[in-house]
């Protein structure tokens, strides 16, 4: 449903130091594509959270590439409202381009979503950002595919720091621009995804130099 999620995880992750086997959260997993990712290739107990797929469905595609059910869990749940897990349950939060539906209320991080993550504990995020943050005075490239309402859920670096900086549960460990942004972009539009297809007029006209990807990384404390 957007720019390569395996390709934006992946390099969410380069340094990271995930042990083998930490019970990870993949929040806003979708059809789980990047929970096959990190439970292959990365060794982690991954738990594929997500409102709008259907478990039974991500269930029969992590069986079809042989992932061992003790090491995925697909689970329908909102983010926005809570999880259904004990307090301290996930060592790590992977989110790869769903974040910023669901967290930008400053109150999020520490009310809904830290209770379930130990102490030291990192969350890992990817977010779909602008450079500068431009509502006042939207471009018309990116009206080209989007609305103000929906271009609203995207904002710069700044922004997120200055939000995710009223949390009183985590400290900010890195925070930077992805340089994968673009790659990602072409595969995606060139997929026949009926929202690639319409996300396509505002890439060709040049809507990529307005928005990155925000990687960012936290430590709760």
């Amino acid at each position: 449903m957007g720019p390569n999620p395996l390709k934006l995880c992946e390099e969410l992750l380069t340094g990271s130091d995930l042990p083998h086997g930490s019970r990870v959260c993949d929040l806003g997993s979708g059809t789980g594509i990047t929970s096959a990712l990190l439970a292959r290739e990365y060794g982690l107990d991954v738990y594929a959270v997500d409102l709008w797929s259907d478990p039974a469905e991500n269930r029969a595609f992590f069986d079809s590439l042989g992932i061992p059910v003790s090491s995925i869990h697909p689970v329908k749940a909102d983010a926005s409202r809570g999880l259904p897990f004990c307090a301290g349950f996930f060592d790590a939060v992977v989110s790869i381009d769903s974040y910023n539906y669901y967290g930008r209320d400053s109150r999020y991080l520490d009310e809904r979503l830290l209770p379930y993550v130990r102490t030291g504990g990192e969350l890992h995020l990817s977010i779909p950002g602008m450079v500068h943050d431009c509502h006042d005075d939207l471009p018309s490239c990116l009206l080209a595919s989007w609305t103000p309402e929906q271009l609203e859920y995207m904002h710069d670096m700044a922004w997120w720091k200055r939000m995710l900086g009223q949390s009183r549960g985590v400290r900010i460990v890195d925070m930077r621009e992805m340089t994968c942004t673009r790659e990602t972009w072409t595969d995606w539009i060139a997929c026949d995804n009926e929202y690639a297809v319409g996300d396509r007029a505002a890439v060709a006209a040049g809507a990529l130099d307005y928005l990155n990807t925000i990687a960012i990384t936290l430590q709760k404390l």
